[in-house]
C-alpha cells in the first residue's frame, strides 16, 4: 500500500447485480449453464475490485466456486460481492449468488452458489499497482478476512509444492 492510499472498509466497494435468466442461458435440462453463473459472479467481483482499488483490475484466479442448487429459466439471479482481503496489489472478492422466482416477490432468496475470486489492480502499462488496505468493521467482515487469509495460504502452499515438484524433473 502506498502512503497516500487510505484504508477502506469492505462496505465501501460492496456491489449487487441482478439478472433474469432466459432460455438463451439454459442447458438441455432447462437449468442455467454454470458458466453463465460464473460470468455473472466474475462481473460482480470485477465491479467490486474496480471500486475498492480505484481503477482497472483483472481476474487473476477463481479460487473456488461451489454450486449448491440449480438455477432455472425465469429465475431472477442476484449477486452480492465484497472485498474479503486486500494485499499490496491483489484482492480476494467473495460473491454470493441467490435466486428468486420471477413471479413470486414474496419468495425468500435461495442461496445457489458462492465464489472466491482473486483480482489484481493494474496500472496503465498492465503492471500491478497498490490497492487500499482493508479495514473490517463487523464480526462477519473479520470472519471473512480470516477465511480469506486461510485460502491465500493454501493457494501459496499449493503453488510452492507444485513448483518444487516440477523442479525435480
Amino acid at each position: 500500500m502506498t502512503p497516500d492510499v487510505a484504508p477502506l472498509s469492505p462496505s465501501f466497494a460492496r456491489v449487487s447485480l441482478a439478472v433474469m435468466m432466459s432460455t438463451k442461458e439454459a442447458n438441455l435440462l432447462g437449468n442455467i449453464h454454470g458458466g453463465e453463473i460464473v460470468k455473472l459472479a466474475d462481473s460482480t467481483a470485477g465491479a467490486v475490485a474496480q471500486r475498492h482499488s480505484g481503477g482497472p483490475s483483472v481476474t487473476a484466479a477463481l479460487d473456488e466456486m461451489a454450486f449448491l442448487q440449480p438455477v432455472h429459466v425465469g429465475d431472477i439471479v442476484r449477486t452480492f460481492g465484497q472485498v474479503n482481503w486486500a494485499g499490496r496489489s491483489s484482492m480476494e472478492i467473495g460473491v454470493r449468488v441467490e435466486t428468486q422466482p420471477w413471479n413470486d416477490p414474496t419468495a425468500e432468496g435461495l442461496h445457489v452458489a458462492s465464489a472466491y475470486f482473486v483480482f489484481v489492480a493494474i496500472d496503465d502499462d498492465g503492471g500491478p499497482r497498490a490497492v487500499p488496505a482493508l479495514v473490517p468493521e463487523t464480526p462477519d467482515e473479520v470472519r471473512r478476512l480470516r477465511e480469506a487469509e486461510i485460502r491465500r495460504a493454501h493457494r501459496l502452499a499449493k503453488k510452492t509444492e507444485i513448483d518444487e515438484g516440477r523442479s525435480s524433473f
